[in-house]
């Protein structure tokens, strides 16, 4: 059994049946136990995502060895992605290391050129059946080490969406609909019009970027209008860091992680159990047996 998988299956009976697969943002040993604990809990699909960033952080092959093993031991199958990349040659060795399911970011780039490094891309991955998922549009705010202050066009045009879709065979689009990177200053106003537009042209999955901090209510119609995976980085994050930060206020002189850790994996593991159940996705892994 393979328990490190791509994303086409899930994300294809995911928009087939009208729920979404949650995509978290994993950083450490701490965030990987906790979600693929929780997915096991609620039986739920599930996608542990890592931009640059984290996998410099915590090393390729470790992420891979650590969720190879504890995904065994669970009897899961679980999607390991590589969020928000842009890099050939660094996907290129990702993907030969294991990982089976890519992000090429060309949102920045003028269409054509968008198309050029996704279709590349996307040629690479299935090669080794590694599925790909791609941007059109740009979310404002901060993502790894990118931080997008503004931009004079930040969403997705429809037709635009068509045409990378066609002319790349890329398996997930994600579309920027009013939703950001990082924390919101006042809540999101979602463009569902232009969602549903985007849904009736291209017949892939679709992708919500910046979901954090999206009320529950806009998720979940962003879901029914065609919304297959959901993003979540920083509630995770925040509710971490928070923890700690408070433990440490009352007990400054702590030394052993083996304590703190702990109040901070159940900070994340109820925004993990929320997340799954605002995306519909608990039970799920019934369906596919």
């Amino acid at each position: 059994m393979n328990h490190i998988i791509n994303s086409s299956y899930l994300l294809n009976h995911a928009r087939k049946f009208g729920y979404a697969v949650p995509a978290f943002n994993i950083h450490n040993l701490e965030t990987i136990q906790v979600v693929l604990t929780i997915a096991k809990e609620l039986e739920s699909p599930v996608i542990l995502a890592g931009t640059p960033g984290t996998y410099s952080y915590a090393g390729v092959q470790q992420i891979i060895a650590i969720v190879e093993s504890m995904a065994a031991e669970n009897n899961q199958q679980v999607v390991v992605h590589l969020d928000h990349h842009h890099d050939f040659d660094d996907i290129h060795n990702k993907i030969r290391a294991g990982i089976r399911s890519a992000m090429i970011d060309g949102s920045a780039m003028p269409l054509k050129e968008n198309i050029a490094i996704t279709r590349k891309v996307t040629e690479l991955c299935h090669y080794y059946g590694c599925s790909v998922e791609a941007e059109i549009g740009q979310l404002v705010g901060q993502e790894d080490d990118l931080i997008i202050d503004d931009v004079a066009d930040p969403y997705t045009h429809p037709e635009d969406a068509r045409l990378l879709v066609e002319q790349t065979n890329i398996d997930s689009l994600a579309v920027a609909i009013g939703s950001a990177h990082g924390l919101y200053k006042s809540t999101p106003k979602l463009d569902y019009e232009r969602l549903q537009k985007i849904a009736k042209l291209v017949d892939i999955p679709l992708v919500l970027h910046g979901a954090s901090g999206i009320p529950d209510s806009d998720v979940k119609k962003c879901i029914e209008l065609g919304i297959s995976k959901v993003n979540v980085a920083t509630d995770l994050k925040l509710s971490f860091a928070e923890t700690l930060k408070s433990f440490f206020l009352e007990k400054p002189g702590s030394t052993d992680p083996r304590e703190y850790n702990q109040l901070a994996k159940a900070a994340m593991a109820d925004v993990v159990r929320h997340k799954i159940m605002t995306c519909g996705s608990a039970g799920r892994i019934y369906s596919f047996k």
